[in-house]
């Protein structure tokens, strides 16, 4: 029952504790560190940073915990289906506003800002790039489990469900009546965008983050989340194991929905659009019929 800023404190405070541990896994491998190695570091601080973080919070502050982070449930498969699917249907949508979103320029007085942007972005293209450079299909299986399974629920865990629990209850202490949710939403998707340091694909992963939110609350399911999150990371490193392999140009592939395919990333962001406005009225029936039933 503690106050919601004590909690931040011991969240961030349990990150920090972890990272520490993680920070000395630099220290078993060789240097220079080589890519394999730089994999095994990047899954020591996704777990130490964004893993056993959340489910060591559910279990301090909450007497149900996985019920806490809404991961004690599980949707159909009809639901899982249109919510991958609708994920699928999306991501041309994200490349097209991955594109525009690249097309932002800083005033002149914050040219110093921007060059460390653009600095930033390419190191971590760089880098990533790196890890999804394998043509066998062990190298796919672990690119699979570290860059997509991984993220997917660790991230979710933290952002949707420790932050938006926190973000509610901030909502709740400032009394701000029926627009708590929204506010939950929009504050952990923009945290979920900012921590990955990529400003140049800041506004596709916010609507995303928000996306995975909404998705959420109107299933009541952390999983759902969990499972959109894990198709679009599967999806990026399938195309770039197929296009390795194939020897094809990858920046035509991060390309799909913009440019020559600009027609598909505009037909994306329809579908998108309607997809989530009938995904949004068939559960808000179901759940409405469900309390009918309950009731009777």
């Amino acid at each position: 029952q503690s106050h919601w800023a004590i909690k931040v404190i011991q969240w961030l405070g349990c990150i920090f504790l972890l990272s520490m541990f993680a920070a000395g896994s630099m220290f078993v491998f060789e240097q220079p560190l080589s890519v394999t190695s730089l994999k095994w570091i990047q899954l020591f601080q996704s777990a130490a940073m964004f893993l056993l973080p959340p489910l060591c919070m559910a279990y301090l502050w909450a007497k149900a915990p996985m019920q806490w982070l809404k991961v004690d449930k599980f949707q159909s498969f009809k639901v899982s289906g249109i919510a991958i699917l609708l994920m699928l249907v999306a991501l041309p949508a994200i490349n097209l506003l991955g594109y525009l979103n690249q097309q932002m320029t800083l005033p002149t007085f914050l040219e110093p800002l921007e060059q460390w942007m653009k600095t930033s972005e390419e190191n971590a293209k760089v880098l990533t790039e790196q890890f999804l450079n394998v043509t066998t299909f062990s190298g796919l299986i672990i690119n699979l489990l570290l860059m997509a399974l991984l993220p997917a629920v660790a991230e979710e865990l933290t952002f949707r469900g420790v932050l938006m629990n926190l973000f509610e209850l901030k909502g709740e202490r400032l009394k701000v009546k029926g627009k708590r949710t929204h506010l939950a939403i929009w504050c952990s998707a923009i945290l979920f965008s900012a921590i990955h340091l990529q400003f140049y694909g800041f506004v596709p992963r916010m609507l995303m983050g928000a996306l995975f939110g909404y998705m959420l609350v109107w299933t009541g399911s952390l999983w759902i989340p969990i499972l959109m999150h894990f198709t679009n990371n599967a999806m990026a490193v399938l195309l770039y194991f197929v296009a390795y392999r194939a020897g094809w140009n990858m920046e035509q592939v991060d390309a799909i929905g913009t440019n020559d395919t600009l027609w598909l990333g505009v037909v994306s962001m329809v579908l998108t659009i309607v997809g989530i406005y009938a995904f949004r009225r068939s559960t808000t029936m179901s759940n409405a019929s469900s309390r009918i039933s309950s009731g009777n």
